[in-house]
């Protein structure tokens, strides 16, 4: 399993531990990444992902996963992000026919 964040694309980079002596050691930055289950609205049942924290804070200042989902680019989500980003936009096609 990748240490990559679901919706972000958020993935392990690389630097240099470097010490008083400028010594430069190889050293992994490893993303935050937990297993969060995120409510979504129009779908009325919980989703599962595993996203880093940062994510986290970045979907609650969108205003929720509906629309953290509508706004974000495919190429960046996971494909089980992707799925159930098709079956939001759909809900939301369907909704807004019948009000009309």
């Amino acid at each position: 399993m990748t240490r990559k964040c679901d919706l972000t694309g958020k993935l392990v980079i690389t630097g240099n531990n470097v010490s008083h002596a400028n010594n430069k050691t190889k050293r992994r930055f490893i993303p935050n990444l937990q297993n969060v289950s995120l409510y979504s609205d129009k779908l009325g049942k919980k989703l599962k992902f595993r996203i880093a924290m940062s994510t986290l804070r970045t979907v609650e200042k969108n205003g929720g996963i509906d629309s953290f989902l509508m706004n974000a680019f495919s190429k960046n989500l996971s494909s089980n992000a992707k799925k159930y980003k098709k079956s939001i936009s759909k809900a939301t096609t369907q909704n807004s026919s019948k009000k009309d």
